[in-house]
């Protein structure tokens, strides 16, 4: 029924859950069972003539006693499947810079590269310090059983440790808007070795290195999928969130500037400032406040990528 022991949280959690489970099914079973006897037992041809019950103190304090008896386990047991979730992470854990934004999640390590994918070892405390950038996101690993809100403004941080190898989901639980349900992407959990090596492997892109194996505008594509851009904006010309690249570039477009509308033609300092101040020069049709700001997010170089590739989506 379960994948148990796949992280530190697990035991706690799953054993929480099937003990309020095994009590709940035990008073829907009973109290059917007696509901169902009561209808039979009870019935007006063998009951012909109501009879008054008084009080009776012992039952009174029976059914007093006892569900008060079991609230307290339950509130217990789930009380010892939580409290590690909010414990301070262990002083070895590797701290992951997580970034939560309509709709994408990123994730920066200790060394400065970041991934769409969370890629870690096995058996090692994890910390996440995670902050919203728009809307309350809530990040959610159902085989390691952690779950925790992000909140705009309050960073939080999460931990845990991942007891198996393998590939798992994590997706945001909390309604974020018109994408909400894209917002998933995946756990890889490598043994130390492997880990290792994906830490040395796994370096950023950067123009002078990628140009040796692809092009500038299939680094630029790389870079947006990996920015989650794809969420609001299309390449074959479907309207989402925001404009479509199709034929973006060189096109004249009709923008609101300070409720005043201008004409303009999308050049690569159009672009720029789009991806820098994506709320001063609105294109006519859609709505403000959507896009957040990408500074600090991308380098000078990411976004020239990013329009060589804008350039190319004809």
């Amino acid at each position: 029924m379960f994948s148990s022991n796949l992280s530190n949280l697990s035991e706690g959690v799953d054993k929480a859950f099937i003990i309020i489970l095994s009590i709940s099914f035990f008073f829907l079973i009973g109290l059917t069972a007696v509901l169902i006897y009561f209808i039979f037992r009870y019935r007006e041809s063998k009951n012909p003539v109501a009879s008054q019950i008084h009080g009776n103190n012992t039952l009174e304090i029976i059914w007093t006693v006892i569900p008060l008896v079991l609230v307290l386990a339950m509130f217990y047991f789930g009380w010892i499947g939580w409290k590690p979730m909010e414990s301070t992470p262990p002083d070895d854990a590797i701290h992951i810079k997580t970034t939560a934004r309509m709709w994408r999640w990123l994730f920066r390590y200790e060394d400065g590269r970041q991934s769409d994918t969370l890629v870690i070892p096995a058996g090692k405390p994890i910390a996440l310090d995670m902050n919203a950038l728009d809307v309350i996101h809530s990040i959610y690993i159902p085989a390691f059983r952690m779950k925790k809100d992000i909140v705009p403004g309050t960073p939080r941080t999460a931990w845990f440790i991942a007891n198996s190898p393998g590939t798992y989901d994590l997706f945001c639980t909390e309604y974020c808007g018109l994408e909400h349900s894209t917002m998933i992407t995946t756990v890889i959990v490598l043994t130390q070795d492997e880990y290792d090596n994906w830490y040395v492997d796994n370096t950023s892109v950067s123009a002078d290195v990628a140009e040796e194996t692809s092009s500038s505008a299939s680094i630029g594509k790389q870079i947006v999928q990996q920015l989650g851009c794809n969420a609001c904006h299309s390449a074959d010309g479907t309207k989402i969130v925001g404009p479509s690249y199709l034929g973006l570039y060189s096109r004249k477009e009709l923008v609101v500037i300070d409720g005043e509308e201008q004409e303009i033609t999308v050049d690569d300092d159009y672009l720029r400032r789009s991806i820098i101040e994506p709320n001063i020069e609105i294109v006519e049709g859609y709505n403000k406040g959507l896009m957040l700001s990408y500074k600090d997010q991308v380098t000078d170089e990411e976004i020239n990528l990013i329009i060589e590739y804008i350039k190319s989506v004809r």
